[in-house]
């Protein structure tokens, strides 16, 4: 049979549905919380070529589209003749893979009558890798915990117990760690079994076929909304917090044409500390705020992501050199949407959000026994939190939502349950989003304590303390995040530090941008906001002329 192109159109379809069971069945076995209950992850599935035919719409796009990158360099590390039925591939190479120590990427080799026609890959964050443990504090990559190049996790299906014991002997939560591993291997397995089933359906033995329909289509696709961004230069620059010094961020555009181009030539050199970000994950990033905005409405796949050229100066915080410390690349790179964004304004105003917190505020908490001959045991805790997105151009903002990376807030119970923390509160902050015709996004606050017997440390790594989120079009600022104890001492913003026996961690996340002058935004949505608690009436009153007394 010679499939037509109705016939690829609804294989195409088909595989958006392979790749999203893939990142199903990667949760529901998945050990970390991070994946099962924040969906940390990606899963795709890519051509013989090692080039992105679909991903799963459950995922972040920093894995994803970093990891449309990483397969290539699997083909190349492993080699074409050393790949066999029965294998599965994995490594944490920063460089390689999505950035940082902590995400894990496996890829599983697609064979059909003997013969290698695709991969499966699939990310994950892992709840730790070893090393100094998920923080900003590390000078060097080898600080942050265990690298594992380009390896055979698998070989014909006889996993490789050496390398299985290598991780064990150099992780603190090795059940959880190796757990994933194998969570991982099965998704790629079930999204095989999956594909096979499909192309027996069709009767047809390779994707070569279908992988040039989908591939060209998108990359046109793509090409036809860029032509429709004005031509021109583009600038914009934001200043974030950063760790020892704020960081500038600068981005040219420029679009001629089918083809957009990003510069960030202007943003600031290497942090000595682990804020450094590997340019496979600006680019993600960068990526995915561009097609977001230009051509949303085409899927997410090597044709779609090729028109837009992505670049940093090497030794940039933005495309940091070996062996930079990169364990919170998040934290920069969660922020390259909206100094992006910032400069798409300029070319299509109307169109994109103000600026929001964006950088997730993850927390890694270190629970420890008080008492050594307690019995009780230690444990590694992953929260991931978010602030408010930037208004829109006729919406407000998102509260305690994460954008661009996606992930789902992980609820109070699931994290109660893996560690021996109370989370004594956590509620949106009033007044935290910016005033404007739009409002921004709340943030919320969050209060953390030790169960009894236990200490606690926590590993910071937040943004947006010092330099909020910026509004759009007079809309005002989002308010700044805030690091203290629950009696207002106040705590650094990144670095591992202690929580105080008897203390509660109390964190503020920031507020999104407001979108428009404050003087537009309807009344009845002030007094809206006024009855939710979203805001009080002194900020009534002071950002929109709003007597709460008034009729």
């Amino acid at each position: 049979m010679t499939p037509d192109s109705i016939d690829f159109q609804i294989m195409w379809n088909r595989l958006i549905a392979v790749v999203e069971e893939q990142a199903t069945t990667l949760i529901r076995t998945a050990f970390s919380t991070s994946v099962r209950e924040a969906g940390d992850l990606s899963a795709g599935l890519f051509d013989r070529q090692g080039r992105m035919m679909a991903q799963a719409v459950t995922g972040t796009p920093g894995h994803v589209n970093a990891m449309a990158e990483s397969v290539g360099h699997f083909i190349a590390g492993i080699g074409v003749e050393n790949i066999f039925d029965g294998d599965v591939y994995l490594t944490n190479d920063p460089w390689m893979g999505t950035g940082h120590l902590h995400d894990i990427t496996v890829v599983t080799p697609v064979f059909r009558r003997g013969c290698l026609v695709g991969f499966f890959a699939s990310t994950a964050h892992v709840v730790d890798i070893g090393g100094r443990g998920f923080g900003p504090d590390g000078r060097e990559v080898y600080e942050e915990g265990l690298l594992i190049p380009i390896s055979k996790f698998a070989e014909r299906g006889v996993v490789n117990d050496m390398l299985i014991r290598i991780v064990r002997a150099n992780v603190r939560t090795p059940d959880q760690t190796v757990g994933d591993l194998h969570s991982l291997a099965a998704c790629n397995a079930a999204g095989d079994r999956r594909l096979q089933a499909m192309l027996d359906e069709f009767g047809i033995d390779d994707l070569d076929g279908l992988s040039e329909f989908i591939l060209t289509a998108s990359r046109r696709a793509t090409e036809a909304a860029i032509a429709r961004v004005p031509a021109g230069t583009y600038r914009n620059a934001m200043t974030v917090d950063g760790f020892e010094a704020p960081i500038e961020m600068a981005v040219t555009l420029e679009a001629q044409g089918d083809h957009l181009t990003a510069d960030f030539t202007g943003t600031s050199g290497m942090s000595s500390f682990g804020v450094n970000v590997p340019e496979v994950y600006t680019r993600a990033y960068a990526c995915y705020a561009l097609k977001c905005a230009i051509a949303p409405e085409v899927p997410n796949n090597a044709g779609s992501l090729a028109p837009f050229v992505i670049s940093a100066p090497e030794g940039s915080i933005l495309a940091a050199r070996r062996p930079a410390p990169v364990s919170v690349r998040h934290v920069l790179g969660h922020l390259v949407p909206d100094v992006v964004l910032g400069a798409l304004h300029l070319a299509m105003p109307g169109t994109v959000p103000a600026e929001g917190a964006s950088a997730l505020w993850n927390i890694q908490i270190s629970a420890r026994p008080v008492d050594p001959d307690s019995g009780l045991p230690p444990a590694e805790i992953l929260m991931f939190n978010s602030g408010g997105t930037g208004a829109r151009p006729t919406l407000d903002g998102l509260s305690a939502t994460a954008f661009p990376s996606g992930v789902s807030t992980m609820s109070v119970e699931a994290t109660e349950h893996v560690g021996p923390i109370i989370v004594w509160r956590k509620d949106l902050r009033p007044n935290s989003g910016g005033a404007g015709a739009r409002r921004g996004g709340l943030g919320q606050v969050i209060e953390i304590g030790a169960r009894e017997g236990y200490a606690l440390w926590f590993n910071a790594m937040f943004d947006r303390v010092d330099h909020p989120a910026r509004g759009r079009e007079g809309g005002l600022p989002g308010a700044p995040g805030r690091v203290e104890l629950a009696d207002g001492t106040p705590l650094r913003s990144k670095g591992r530090q202690a929580i105080p026996a008897g203390a509660r961690l109390r964190l503020s996340l920031p507020g999104g941008g407001g979108y428009g002058d404050p003087a537009g935004r309807d009344r009845r949505a002030v007094a809206e906001d006024l009855d939710a608690g979203l805001i009080d009436a002194a900020s009534a009153a002071r950002n929109y002329g709003t007597d709460p007394s008034d009729p």
